[in-house]
């Protein structure tokens, strides 16, 4: 079971993702998602223009010419969105806002009163040509630098939303890039497990076929089961404590199997936790493998290894006896092992080495 692992949606803007060849330099911009934006806006800035700035002159509703004044600012108004809208979109293709933006500012500038105001100006006259009377510069004047404004707002508009949504796009890059660099280190950290184990327990089958062939027949069939365990687990992140805890018996069995009556294994019943909790695969079986190698056993001082359960963490302790002319250990079976826990559950273990006792806490996952 894999562990238990955010953007902003304008109603009226959406960035799809953009294909990108692999020769480009960066990815090409996505094509906004703003129909709805224009089919509001551009007849509304076509319809309020006009009737507030003088654009009619003595023309009135009566008058059909009206109407097709009306419908020619409607005209200029979708000439001057969409080609300030073309040109905003053609330039984000070249020009970046962090990598340059001096050029960012003058071409949206350009695009802003170099291309709105010669349109504004070549379609009024136009309509003052159909209409029959005198242009009025005083009103193209005022209807230019209104069209001007809305211009500059919009951009400013279709900028920020743009903004916005590259940065989720970067934050949801970086994520994804964590999370599989994450996911990485924990295939690789389990990718050792089955290995080291194997490489144990052939070791423990050597040692039976040359003392003890029938245990070392109910071993290699016992063996078998538990690798079984292995191969499907080391798979997931974390399985549930009832599957981890049914392994661990069957480890156990090849701990008595290979030492007889030297290890005393306390293994309580976990009740409702075996199906609440999940843990790290094989990470208890860890902590055993790591007690048995370190510390001395015999028939006549077996070595007690014990398990307890309390508040979401698991807690395998052994009487510290270590072995005589042991190299000092390096800690590398724990330290993988907090590793794996801090990937798959965002917390390290516990370890506890003082008095006459060696206690590792496992945290565990309740779902």
């Amino acid at each position: 079971m894999g562990a238990i692992s955010k953007s902003l949606k304008p109603e009226f803007w959406r960035l799809e993702p953009a294909d990108s060849g692999s020769n480009q330099a960066r990815p090409q911009p996505a094509p906004l998602k703003d129909v709805w934006i224009r089919v509001i806006l551009i007849p509304a800035f076509g319809i309020a223009i006009p009737n507030l700035t003088g654009y009619f002159g003595p023309l009135g509703p009566a008058n059909p010419k009206y109407w097709v004044g009306l419908a020619w600012g409607i005209l200029i108004s979708f000439t001057i969105w969409h080609g300030n809208r073309y040109f905003l979109l053609l330039q984000r293709r070249h020009y970046d806002w962090f990598r340059n933006p001096v050029r960012k500012i003058s071409a949206l500038v350009f695009a802003c009163v170099l291309c709105t105001t010669p349109c504004i100006v070549l379609m009024m006259l136009a309509w003052y040509a159909f209409a029959g009377f005198r242009p009025d510069w005083g009103v193209i004047r005022l209807i230019t630098l209104a069209c001007v404004i809305c211009v500059a707002f919009i951009t400013h508009v279709y900028e920020t939303v743009y903004l916005i949504q590259q940065r989720e796009s970067d934050i949801v890059a970086m994520e994804r890039s964590e999370r599989a660099k994450t996911q990485a280190e924990l295939e690789a950290l389990k990718a050792q497990i089955a290995p080291h184990f194997l490489f144990n327990c052939f070791n423990t089958l050597g040692w039976l076929i040359e003392n003890n062939q029938a245990k070392a027949a109910a071993f290699n069939q016992n063996l078998a089961e538990v690798y079984r365990y292995i191969l499907i687990a080391q798979r997931r992140e974390l399985v549930p404590l009832e599957e981890e805890w049914r392994f661990l018996r069957q480890y156990g069995d090849l701990l008595e199997l290979r030492f007889a009556n030297c290890l005393t294994l306390a293994l309580p019943d976990p009740g409702e936790r075996a199906g609440l909790w999940h843990v790290p695969p094989l990470s208890l079986q860890t902590l055993f493998e790591n007690a048995v190698k370190h510390n001395r056993h015999s028939q006549a001082e077996p070595l007690e290894i014990t398990v307890r359960f309390a508040e979401n963490t698991i807690f395998i302790s052994n009487e510290k006896r270590p072995r005589a002319n042991q190299e000092p250990s390096a800690g590398l079976g724990l330290k993988a092992l907090d590793e794996r826990c801090r990937l798959a559950l965002g917390r390290g273990i516990e370890v506890s080495d003082e008095g006459a006792r060696f206690t590792v806490c496992v945290p565990a996952l309740v779902v």
